[in-house]
């Protein structure tokens, strides 16, 4: 029998509900009610849900409605801070005035989402600015702090996400005071916690939410103990996002950070920098002498891979000297201002975590870097990229691996498993925690994502997608395309490709998966007659506006474009897959979960590859179809998915698109759609 908040939360989504009353355009849907109806009941007996909501089910909708019916404290966390801000600012407020409940919400950022009005003053009047455009724009930030109620930098249309300037005028939980900030009465990110700890719902994302259950202090560790309910939308992400906060990280930005905190300090206490500019200038050249020696190798690689380079190795040396240097310089100064005391404590912490991810080698370890445990017996700093193991927690196995971008590095340990540590944080809270995506299962399964999860024999639900896919859509296996593996495969794809663009007119995303095939393909259609749009070439959401704007485009894109992406109606009729999407064998933390998968008898094909593979193929089949009205085409090109037995599994994966091997089938379908747009002409002609 269905519990009272379960028929509550159907009846207000069904026909003469209250959201079909006062929603324009709302449209009841029988799945988004079984859906509401067991997120209700998972709410009500504090248990468990996994639900996988099809595209256009409505899931925000069904979430939305138990949650503010309750009346419980409810965390909701999205997967980006976009999803989280239309969350926020479109949806709940849409929700909440429909059903009538004058409930307190809050939405809740990272601090580097915040204006740290600390930094920002002792940024004024600092020579740090490489042209006049930034001088410009740090004025604009200077003014607005001065009107800004929430601080938060997002209300600054016109500042890049990558600006410069952003580290200038935002604290990490490195750099922050603390109570010892003498703005910290007026600290944009303590008043957004204490609105979020007076808040009924409270939206979050999930770096926020797993930094917190990591104990990093970046989110909310005063609110989450009073949360009754959880519930984790784009929940697919959250394993290799679990896996990067309960592991530890210590890259090239915040080292050079540092060097200049410390220098800044020095103008308010008097001579201070003649003990201390050496000793930063020193980090810097440690921290750029580090990136020209890890040149020779390759983009990722394991710390035993980096260890085998001579000019590395000095470098790693050259950089915990000049750590080390700087901390003991600052030491003496620790009590003459709360920022070099910050100061002092980031710089042991940063000294700790090289010499925890050199460890490996150093200390004699075993063959593999699978083996060393991911924590020691540090004590606990709290600060950012630290996680310290829980009372009780086992230690866990991680990999120790290094990431390289075009001026700087990552060093980071990463824990092969996070399904302990996660199934522990969850317990500990006593509350109903409900995972939803539209890619959740393998197959109508959840076996895979409940494992990396640690939920033992949860509550399930499989809400399918309402839209009339035998007449919306339709999948496209090409025939006569050679291995993938073959030099000229991406030359034949193009070949193949192009009857499709033709009977389509462009309106086409191409989700390629490597950059390389990417470029390749971007050169065989660069003279074509559509538009082209290639990922790189300009900021994605440029390049997505420019391809909605064209109306006959073709975009390039590689793995972020199967994600996030939401292009409604003609101007995305076709969507095309050159390979199935198996993860890059370049990936260190995927070869060791191999490994560890190998080592315990399991099957790393079956029990990883596949499953994160067919993942991905729906994420990127999803880009195709996002409304009632919207018609197009799905071409899978891989002709593994034909020939091998697993190729059934990512076809039984897929929503029920009729399928056919024929290119004039296609054809066939866009001459329908050219007919029924000549027709509704036709039909507006008339009136």
């Amino acid at each position: 029998m269905s519990s009272r908040l379960a028929e509550a939360s159907r009846a207000a989504l069904s026909e003469g509900g209250e959201l079909a009353s006062r929603i324009d355009a709302f449209a009841p849907r029988a799945a988004q009610q079984d859906l509401s109806a067991a997120i209700a009941e998972a709410f009500e007996t504090r248990g468990t849900l996994i639900a996988e909501a099809g595209t256009g089910t409505g899931k925000t909708f069904a979430y939305l409605v138990p949650a503010l019916l309750s009346g419980m404290k409810t965390i909701i966390s999205t997967g980006t801070r976009a999803l989280q801000d239309q969350l926020y600012h479109r949806d709940l407020p849409r929700v909440r005035d429909a059903l009538g409940r004058g409930l307190k919400t809050a939405l809740l950022k990272g601090r580097a989402n915040y204006l740290c009005l600390y930094r920002l003053n002792h940024a004024k009047g600092e020579p740090k600015f490489a042209n006049r455009e930034q001088i410009v724009q740090f004025q604009r930030i200077v003014a607005w702090s001065g009107r800004t109620r929430m601080g938060d930098l997002s209300e600054l249309d016109a500042l890049p996400e990558d600006s410069p300037l952003l580290p200038m005028v935002t604290s990490t939980a490195d750099n922050c005071l603390g109570s010892e900030c003498p703005f910290f009465a007026d600290c944009f990110v303590v008043q957004a916690r204490q609105r979020a700890q007076a808040a009924d719902v409270v939206v979050v994302n999930h770096h926020l939410l797993l930094a917190d259950l990591a104990l990093k202090q970046e989110g909310f560790g005063e609110i989450l103990p009073g949360a009754q309910a959880f519930v984790v939308d784009e929940a697919h992400q959250l394993p290799d996002l679990a896996a990067q906060f309960f592991g530890e990280a210590l890259s090239a930005r915040p080292l050079v950070e540092l060097a200049r905190d410390a220098i800044a300090e020095c103008k308010d206490v008097a001579g201070s920098l003649a003990a201390i500019q050496g000793p930063a200038r020193e980090l810097e050249h440690g921290v750029r002498t580090l990136r020209a020696a890890m040149d020779e190798l390759p983009v990722r690689g394991t710390r035993r891979r980096a260890a085998e380079l001579d000019a590395s190795e000095q470098a790693f040396d050259a950089l915990d000297a000049a750590l080390e240097h700087l901390a003991a310089a600052l030491e003496p100064l620790r009590e003459s201002a709360p920022g070099f005391e910050s100061c002092a404590a980031r710089a042991r912490e940063f000294l700790s975590r090289l010499r925890r991810w050199r460890g490996d080698a150093e200390q004699g370890a075993g063959d593999d870097d699978f083996d060393m445990p991911l924590h020691d017996d540090s004590p606990a700093t709290g600060r950012e990229d630290h996680a310290p193991p829980s009372q009780g927690e086992s230690e866990d196995t991680g990999v120790h691996w290094y990431e390289l971008t075009a001026r700087g590095f990552r060093l980071s340990r990463t824990p092969l498993d996070v399904a302990g540590p996660l199934s522990q944080h969850r317990e500990r809270s006593h509350a109903a925690w409900v995972f939803t995506s539209a890619t959740l299962a393998i197959g109508g399964r959840f076996d895979h994502y409940a494992t990396k999860l640690g939920l033992h024999d949860p509550r399930t639900l499989l809400a399918p997608s309402p839209f009339d896919w035998p007449r919306q859509a339709l999948c496209y296996l090409p025939t006569g395309l050679p291995d993938p593996a073959v030099r000229h495969y991406g030359e034949s794809l193009v070949e193949k490709l192009r009857p499709v663009l033709e009977a389509s007119s462009g309106r086409a995303f191409i989700l390629f998966a490597s950059h390389r095939a990417l470029r390749e393909a971007a050169e065989l259609l660069r003279n074509g007659p559509w538009p082209l749009f290639v990922q790189g070439e300009a900021p994605r959401p440029v390049l997505l506006e420019r391809f909605r704007a064209s109306g006959n485009g073709v975009l390039l894109g590689a793995a972020s474009f199967r994600e996030g992406v939401d292009v409604a109606g003609e101007a995305l009729s076709v969507v095309i897959i050159d390979k199935l999407p198996f993860a890059a064998p370049d990936d260190p933390v995927f070869e060791a979960r191999l490994e560890a998968i190998r080592r315990s008898g399991g099957n790393p094909f079956r029990d990883e590859q596949l499953p994160q593979a067919v993942i991905s193929l729906k994420q990127g089949a999803g880009r195709l179809i996002r409304s009632e009205t919207d018609r197009g085409v799905l071409v899978l090109c891989d002709p593994r998915i034909s020939s091998k037995t697993y190729g059934k599994v990512f076809l039984d994966s897929l929503p029920p698109l009729p399928k056919t091997r024929k290119v004039e089938d296609v054809v066939g379908f866009f001459s329908v759609e050219s007919a029924a747009q000549a027709g509704r002409a036709h039909d507006e002609s008339l009136d």
